[in-house]
């Protein structure tokens, strides 16, 4: 597969998704010390869209997205990923929690989320989130130009079916720039040396979901809420970033990580 000069950004195009992308790692940064035991989704919801809309003067992006209630997903234990924050969901001990955010600034949109792990949590808890964020890492290790998108979805797998942790299938990474999902498709398993080639100036979100039994998912009847069909654990971490000629730059991370093995 040839890649399409389309998706390659303009530098204007670029540093546009760094501003997006920062306000977005700003957001789980902010949000961090309201996460704990007592609070409820639709809190957390709510402090984030305040903070987006007054404090970044920017937009949060899941609103009303086809239809989507809520400014940002809250994924809880067994919720893979599109939870829609609910007064009535209260974190307790043990819970882990994905928070999903994305913010547009200026016509474009940084997309970002990490896990918690409320209170002390399980080691099958701390194992999942672990293996989940190592995934991402190896995943953007895998990015540089001319590398091919089958490379990334490798890279996942090789951290992932080790630790006998399954990937989700339904659900993968996107192309993202002035719109929220454009192409790439950018799968967190595959075949190296295939797929699309990466080069330098396209912009993706790498995002893999991992499961502690099935990959499998099921919709619950509120249309967006997936959940692992065996009701066992999922995790997830996800980066915007922009192909360069060496590797990658990241657009939203944060100042708690440590990227200096990336190639930028």
């Amino acid at each position: 597969m040839t890649t399409n000069n389309s998706l390659i950004q303009s530098p204007e195009a670029i540093e546009k998704m760094r501003v997006a992308g920062k306000l977005a790692s700003d957001v789980l940064v902010m949000l961090d010390e309201h996460v704990k035991v007592g609070v409820t989704t639709e809190a957390l919801n709510q402090i984030a869209h305040d903070y987006i809309v007054n404090v970044q003067q920017a937009i949060p992006a899941p609103l009303n997205y086809h239809g989507f209630p809520k400014s940002i997903c809250t994924s809880v234990n067994h919720v893979v990923c599109h939870g829609i924050p609910d007064e009535n969901k209260v974190l307790k001990e043990g819970d882990i929690i994905n928070i999903d955010v994305t913010v547009i600034k200026d016509g474009y949109y940084g997309d970002t989320s990490k896990m918690w792990i409320i209170g002390e949590g399980s080691i099958m808890a701390k194992r999942i989130c672990d293996v989940a964020q190592k995934a991402l890492y190896a995943g953007m290790s895998a990015v540089k130009d001319g590398a091919y998108l089958g490379d990334i979805g490798a890279a996942i797998q090789a951290v992932v079916e080790p630790e006998r942790f399954s990937i989700v299938r339904e659900f993968c990474g996107h192309g993202i720039s002035n719109s929220f999902h454009h192409e790439p498709q950018v799968l967190h398993y595959g075949k190296k040396g295939t797929g699309m080639q990466l080069k330098t100036g396209m912009t993706f979100t790498i995002e893999p979901m991992i499961n502690q039994g099935t990959w499998k998912t099921k919709i619950l009847p509120d249309q967006w809420t997936a959940i692992t069909k065996d009701r066992k654990l999922s995790a997830q971490w996800e980066h915007t970033m922009v192909v360069t000629d060496n590797g990658c730059e990241v657009f939203t991370t944060r100042p708690e990580e440590d990227l200096s093995f990336l190639t930028t």
